[in-house]
């Protein structure tokens, strides 16, 4: 026989008026108790980013965030194919149908 606890279920309500905050930027620190992960929209040829919204973890929490992360990229690369990242970090930009370096 099993002492161990069942699953709880919980629900999550998402309020009607909910809005999205679009972020192609993260600055993360930390400390002993927290993982603090700072989310913002960098537009091109604009020198200055502002942060838009902060989430402070506990590491335990954090840890648990990134293996969700990687099952969830895990599960959409199966789906749509390998995310590829150039040197920089950045996935490629789009070409939209043609190569840009060919433009003169």
């Amino acid at each position: 026989m099993s002492n161990k606890p069942k699953p709880q279920q919980i629900q999550i309500e998402i309020p009607g008026d909910l809005r999205p905050t679009y972020a192609n930027f993260a600055v993360i620190n930390h400390s002993y108790n927290e993982i603090v992960i700072d989310f913002a929209h960098i537009v091109p040829g604009v020198p200055k980013a502002r942060i838009l919204n902060r989430m402070v973890l506990t590491p335990y929490h954090a840890k648990l965030l990134l293996q969700a992360l990687q099952t969830n990229l895990g599960n959409y690369e199966k789906r749509f194919g390998e995310i590829k990242l150039r040197g920089t970090g950045l996935p490629e930009p789009p070409t939209m149908g043609f190569d840009p370096n060919l433009i003169h």
